[in-house]
């Protein structure tokens, strides 16, 4: 059964236990907390990100914790047995695996938050659930030491650079961890709404998110100190981004400034993707129109495409949602996941049916959003409920801990990779307009079209059990050139009329003959 109330990877409900203060846990005494925080060391010069626009990459997410370990030596309290234990991923070990990332293709890594979490667990979800995923912090102007050093984070940020990969930072303004120092400190603990204190309220703002301490980001003071902080980090490690968390947790007006100060701190580009939870393209609206950040989540996509891959729904309607998705705000851009970290990975909830995956993965990469690809789901890792979600990546035979020997399905991933290389060589599947071409029984075809570099793409998905045809009038946008198969080979000979056979659960992708 899943943990009730998983959002933002920050918790699950559950009362803390006493904190562990033993030398066996403790990774060294907390620095003093001060109410501002100090000056920021002026950036490091970091290799320029690609000149790309963001609707074409293809983002990877990454919990840094169970991708790779590089170095044993900041192992603290690391248990792989143990689903809520640390098991050593750190930065090093990220940046010594980046080659898993370029070699299919993405563009883009998002990790989990790197600032101190709190050194104890907690234990209301029946095991010791430790901060081995970041979103409970202990003192937001440190690195985790389980993680690496500062320096290591800067080395991983410049590595992802020189590949052409765009990093993305996971921050979040909206609470700290468990019994943090910050709910004690003198100088910080009238800073909170607790429920140890009773003063949790009932709005989105004022609650306490899975029963976590709440900032009070509404008080300047406050908002300052986790501003500066954040964005230090910003500059100190050269990311192109933040992933915001909880951001419907925290009011407009404090991102209204946060967004006022990456631009002038971090630069105009610095790019904004928030997690408004449950969000899609009209929920996500008050945040494009106030120019708060750049992009969303579309929580809806995940169970769209279930829905439709199981044949849970007509074609049509799943036609219809798709073309909504295009009506976001101009120059904003929503983004879409199969599976993530507080939900049930997508092929756990098919059951372990792969050839329903690739379907749906083929709809992510061929339809219209920035897509997530959540670590390991690409190779087969089955996910499942809380806290299976979020198992280590399978290495198969490689010595990578704390994956090593878990097995990996190297024909999924080839599959994702040919996926990735059409949508990146064709800018109408990220960028284009989105038709219907045929909409009724099992095999779904649409076309995507980029009117500015009059790319055109057509996508036909069969979800039945049988061989099947759709036939529709071949694309103006071919201007009568032959079409060839983007995915498997092969040549379709112009006509008036264009017919494809799909084979069962199967996809095909269409492009004009070069």
């Amino acid at each position: 059964m899943l943990f009730p109330l998983t959002l933002a990877g920050c918790a699950h409900p559950q009362q803390p236990a006493p904190r562990e203060t033993t030398s066996e846990v403790s990774t060294g005494a907390p620095a003093p907390v001060a109410p501002e925080a100090a000056p920021a060391p002026a950036a490091v010069a970091a290799p320029a990100a690609p000149a790309r626009h963001w609707a074409d990459e293809v983002l990877y997410f990454v919990v840094l914790d169970r991708f790779a370990d590089g170095d044993a030596a900041n192992n603290v309290k690391v248990d792989k047995k143990a689903p809520g234990a640390f098991h050593g991923g750190d930065f090093k070990g990220l940046r010594e695996q980046l080659d898993e990332l370029s070699s299919l293709g993405v563009t883009a890594l998002w990790m989990t938050p790197v600032v101190k979490n709190i050194d104890g667990f907690v234990t209301g979800a029946g095991f010791p659930d430790w901060g081995y995923h970041g979103y409970w912090a202990d003192d937001f102007q440190q690195v985790d030491p389980r993680f690496g050093s500062e320096q290591e984070l800067k080395a991983l940020v410049d590595a992802c650079h020189q590949r052409g990969i765009r990093v993305l930072l996971d921050v979040v303004y909206n609470h700290p961890g468990y019994n943090s120092r910050y709910l004690t400190a003198p100088e910080t603990k009238g800073w909170l709404r607790s429920e140890e204190k009773g003063t949790c309220g009932q709005d989105d703002v004022t609650s306490c998110v899975s029963g976590l301490p709440d900032f009070k980001t509404e008080q300047p003071e406050v908002a300052k100190y986790l501003l500066d902080a954040q964005l230090a980090w910003g500059k100190r490690s050269g990311v192109d981004g933040f992933r915001l968390d909880t951001v419907k947790h925290v009011d407009h007006p404090f991102w209204q400034e946060h967004r006022r100060r990456t631009r002038e701190e971090l630069g105009k580009d610095f790019f904004l993707l928030g997690e408004v939870w449950g969000g899609d393209r009209e929920s996500l609206d008050p945040w494009f129109v106030s120019d708060e950040m750049d992009a969303g989540f579309d929580f809806g996509f995940q169970g769209n495409a279930l829905a439709w891959a199981l044949g849970r729904g007509r074609t049509v309607a799943f036609d219809s949602y798709l073309r909504s998705r295009h009506k976001v705000r101009k120059g904003y851009h929503l983004s879409h996941f199969l599976s993530s970290h507080d939900v049930p990975g997508l092929l756990f909830q098919l059951q372990g049916d792969k050839p329903r995956f690739r379907l749906a993965a083929a709809l992510q990469l061929t339809t219209s959003g920035i897509p997530v690809i959540y670590y390991g789901e690409e190779v087969g890792r089955p996910g499942g409920d809380w806290p299976a979600n979020r198992g280590d990546m399978p290495w198969g035979t490689r010595a990578v801990q704390p994956g090593a020997g878990l097995p990996r399905d190297e024909a999924l991933r080839d599959f994702y990779r040919k996926l990735i290389s059409v949508r990146r060589a064709h800018p109408a599947l990220s960028r284009g307009t989105h038709k219907g071409l045929a909409t009724d029984g099992d095999v779904y075809t649409f076309l995507r079209h980029d009117a500015e570099s009059g790319d055109a793409v057509v996508v036909a998905v069969n979800r039945g059990e049988k061989k099947a045809s759709a036939s529709f009038p071949w694309p103006e946008a071919w201007s009568g050139a032959d079409a060839e198969d983007l995915l498997d080979g092969g040549r379709l000979t112009a006509g008036p009329t264009m017919e494809v056979t799909v084979e069962p659960l199967s996809v095909r992708i269409l492009g004009r003959a070069r």
